[in-house]
């Protein structure tokens, strides 16, 4: 069964991610969506991975999940690590350079 973070955690971490690393959300969705991604909004997650509205040129919309890189996940802080790998891995796919992780 999937696990299912409480409204608090899931509200903290999209005004982080949304408010502090929107270029990263649109990594993801061009890594792991559309290259040709305008935009990205983190929407929600759960255990089993992260969701994303993306935005397209044409003004279009469509919903990207993307599965947790190191597979399910129950604990708050397994939220960043399991994030920041996607990040890692988008820019891998993109041929990115990751900026370093504090």
């Amino acid at each position: 069964m999937t696990h299912t973070f409480d409204e608090a955690t899931v509200t903290a971490v999209l005004r982080h991610m949304n408010g502090d690393h929107a270029d990263d959300n649109l990594l993801i969705a061009r890594a792991f969506g559309d290259p040709l991604a305008s935009g990205s909004v983190m929407v929600g997650f759960d255990g089993d991975g992260g969701e994303w509205t993306v935005s397209m040129a044409d003004a279009s919309t469509v919903a990207l999940r993307v599965p947790w890189p190191g597979g399910p996940i129950t604990e708050r802080p397994e939220v960043r690590r399991e994030i920041v790998a996607l990040y890692d891995d988008a820019c891998r796919v993109l041929g990115t350079e990751p900026r370093p992780h504090a």
